[in-house]
């Protein structure tokens, strides 16, 4: 397939097509039927990415509003971070993880240093999100001797037993509640304009106020997203980010931005938390765009928090077999390399600001309920999940890949920034006319 660096969609086949459908049968022979989606009907199946493009098993090609899940930031398939990958691969893929680590590894954790906001400057890496979430909590029991954590509804921060402990969905905790830290807490997290009620933050943290003085000292970590992600695209209130710094003092309670999703220039800056230095966090964990492809994530915290933990006398404490992975480390640094290089978070704030106000425009039409978000991580509110899913997937027909977020009833643009601009033209006027369809 010849690739098109900006290619608007392609669409030769039904959706799904048979060369889909007939990988979709194969997975259900070997594939626990939990993870992948089959029903009513079979999921496309990539077979390539580039830029802002895929293309499936049937020839087919997309324009990506989602970015691979956020992951995609800089381009799937991106240049630099291949050639950083098959060179880094070639001369050594695979080192001994804290025992005896890979020279890159320094030069990445160095470089995380650099760009984190604050204090921000020693970290623990991971292989993913929900990896670097639990170093996250880990670091607060060291640092504060306590367990209990105060998380938010709506929230996600992964699915493995820490992580999912302080995820709010109840469809994923529920199976597995016995198990789980019993000493989670959750607060509601408050909306800001245009969806603020005007209350939302006085409610919150009300309830916050309320959780920790009936835990009494058992509260030892606040974990947030600065802007939720899979809970809706969900901006919070101005002082709320503030007011949580306020109630950990990075010694007896710490706080924890889980900037998976927003971190790593999607929202216009290298994290949701740079542009204001009231708000810093004691700990920020990064992933997904990180590496722009294979897995990798990071918790970055400030020397006095992460001097919690006891210098390694030979056995670490917190550890993995391919800790700092050699490749993944190249590649973090060739996506960092290319974000600075080509300008993508100032351009995440520019194509942010274009979405926005061409969404503003279906509010006023009717079209649709409501605009949040920030940079590249932009929501479309429905009025209703059957509206939202309806609409995904009346753009998948026509070429437009797209998540409907938070209950369902939330449209999420998170396209690469390398986006084209007759690519994002074209995804927003089909998004248009869907709508228009639909209502």
């Amino acid at each position: 397939m010849t690739r098109e660096p900006y290619a608007l969609p392609a669409i030769r086949t039904d959706i799904p097509g048979p060369a889909s459908q007939a990988l979709a049968h194969r997975l259900a022979r070997v594939e626990s039927r939990n993870i992948t989606s089959l029903r009513p009907q079979p999921p496309i199946f990539w077979t390539e990415a580039w830029n802002a493009s895929v293309a499936d098993a049937d020839g087919n090609t997309y324009i990506d509003l989602t970015s691979g899940f956020g992951v995609a930031f800089a381009g799937h398939s991106n240049a630099r971070v291949a050639a950083a990958i098959a060179s880094q691969s070639a001369r050594m893929a695979h080192g001994l993880g804290d025992v005896q680590p890979p020279d890159v590894k320094v030069r990445l954790l160095e470089k995380l240093a650099a760009i984190a906001p604050g204090d921000l400057s020693v970290s623990i890496l991971g292989s993913d999100g929900a990896d670097a979430v639990e170093a996250a909590l880990k670091t607060a029991v060291m640092r504060t001797g306590r367990t209990g954590v105060l998380a938010f509804e709506g929230g996600y921060h992964g699915l493995s037993y820490g992580a999912l402990s302080v995820t709010w969905r109840h469809d994923f905790r529920d199976p597995f509640l016995q198990q789980l830290n019993p000493g989670i807490h959750f607060a509601p997290y408050p909306a800001g304009p245009p969806d603020d009620d005007a209350g939302s933050l006085d409610r919150c943290m009300t309830a916050v106020a309320r959780i920790i003085a009936e835990s009494g000292d058992a509260i030892g970590a606040i974990i947030v997203e600065p802007i939720q992600g899979r809970g809706g695209l969900v901006v919070p209130p101005e002082g709320f980010l503030c007011r949580l710094r306020e109630l950990c003092n990075g010694a007896n309670r710490v706080l924890i931005f889980d900037e998976i999703y927003t971190g790593m220039g999607r929202t216009g800056s290298w994290f949701a938390c740079s542009d204001d230095p009231a708000i810093c966090p004691d700990i920020l964990t990064v992933g997904k765009a990180l590496t722009g492809s294979i897995p990798l994530s990071a918790a970055i915290g400030t020397p006095a928090v992460m001097s919690a933990w006891p210098a390694s006398a030979g056995e670490a404490i917190h550890t993995s077999t391919f800790l700092g992975n050699p490749v993944a480390c190249a590649a973090a640094l060739a996506q960092i390399e290319e974000i600075e290089t080509h300008g993508y978070i100032e351009r995440a704030s520019i194509l942010g600001s274009r979405i926005a106000a061409r969404s503003n425009i279906w509010v006023c039409d009717g079209l649709a309920a409501g605009v949040r978000g920030l940079g590249l991580l932009q929501g479309v509110r429905l009025d209703s999940r059957s509206t939202g899913l309806k609409a995904a997937d009346a753009l998948l027909q026509r070429g437009i890949l797209i998540l409907a977020e938070g209950d369902g009833s939330v449209l999420a643009i998170t396209p690469p920034a390398c986006i084209g601009d007759a690519q994002l033209d074209h995804a927003l006027d089909e998004i248009e006319s869907v709508l228009r369809t639909n209502t």
